[in-house]
């Protein structure tokens, strides 16, 4: 391995052990939505004010409110009425999600390229983890989301390094630097913002394929969402015997199955990627 892989892993990896690793911190909205929702004493109209003042926000949770997903009997044309037909728990990890998109820019254009990538990749997982939560678990949607987006949220900060130092390397080297330590980064953000432990090991195990738990996590959700979304392509994954993989089962999904091919569901996921992008 060259030497540069090396020096950026051990660079990243000390500075979390001696806690000098700059970690992101959440955007300002997100942390005052999940303040908010958490608090016993707040109601809808608290959690209102806050979003309101993200207009950008705003719009998105409307239209959420008005996609295939959660479409009720009348359309939703304010605020007011999204949040009260999805939930404060719901409203706020979703504000939460989509307040972290602005992490993912970056001035340099090669680091930039990957940021929103990156950022793709994610909002097209947690649509999958959505559906597959819905109908396969008990688990909650509103977290599955979440845990879709934050599953690669340890990208940033060797990215960050990256072009801080104004380091010149080649995209497969820095796609193994990535493999091999974002998934323990994303751990250590996850922790520093307080996520519930059950969200914060999901960077840790969404890709350990024999990872055997005595019932469906959303690792397990994100994992298999990762794993529809190469399905069909010349992904190297697709050359893995799905079957051997333990989280289907806790699913109750058939790994032979293409989820593409059933229509209720493959709208479903189409129309909750569309709603995080």
């Amino acid at each position: 391995m060259s030497t540069i892989v090396e020096t950026i892993k051990n660079d990243l990896l000390t500075a979390i052990e001696n806690d000098k690793l700059v970690l992101p911190t959440l955007p300002e909205a997100a942390l005052q939505v999940r303040e908010i929702a958490e608090s016993d004493e707040s109601s809808i109209l608290d959690l209102v004010k806050v979003i309101s003042t993200d207009t950008a926000l705003s719009a998105r949770l409307i239209r959420v409110c008005n996609s295939p997903l959660f479409r009720g009997s009348r359309a939703i044309e304010n605020l007011n009425m999204a949040v009260s037909r999805l939930g404060m728990a719901y409203t706020s990890n979703l504000a939460m999600g989509l307040a972290m998109e602005q992490m993912f820019q970056a001035t340099s254009e090669m680091i930039d390229k990957r940021l929103r990538a990156t950022w793709q990749t994610s909002t097209e997982v947690a649509g999958i983890c959505h559906v597959l939560a819905q109908h396969y678990t008990k688990l909650k949607p509103d977290q599955a989301t979440l845990a879709g987006l934050v599953h690669l949220i340890g990208i940033l900060p060797v990215l960050r390094y990256v072009e801080d130092q104004d380091i010149q390397i080649s995209s497969i080297m820095l796609d193994n630097v990535i493999d091999e330590i974002h998934p323990v980064l994303g751990y250590e953000i996850l922790k520093k913002w307080d996520f519930p432990p059950e969200l914060q090991q999901v960077p840790l195990e969404y890709a350990k394929f024999q990872r055997e738990v005595p019932s469906a996590d959303y690792a397990d959700l994100v994992m298999v969402a990762n794993l529809q979304l190469i399905a069909g392509s010349d992904h190297p994954l697709t050359e893995m015997d799905w079957t051997t993989i333990s989280a289907f089962d806790r699913l109750g999904m058939d790994p032979e199955k293409d989820l593409n091919e059933e229509e209720d569901l493959n709208a479903q996921m189409a129309a909750a990627m569309a709603l995080l992008q």
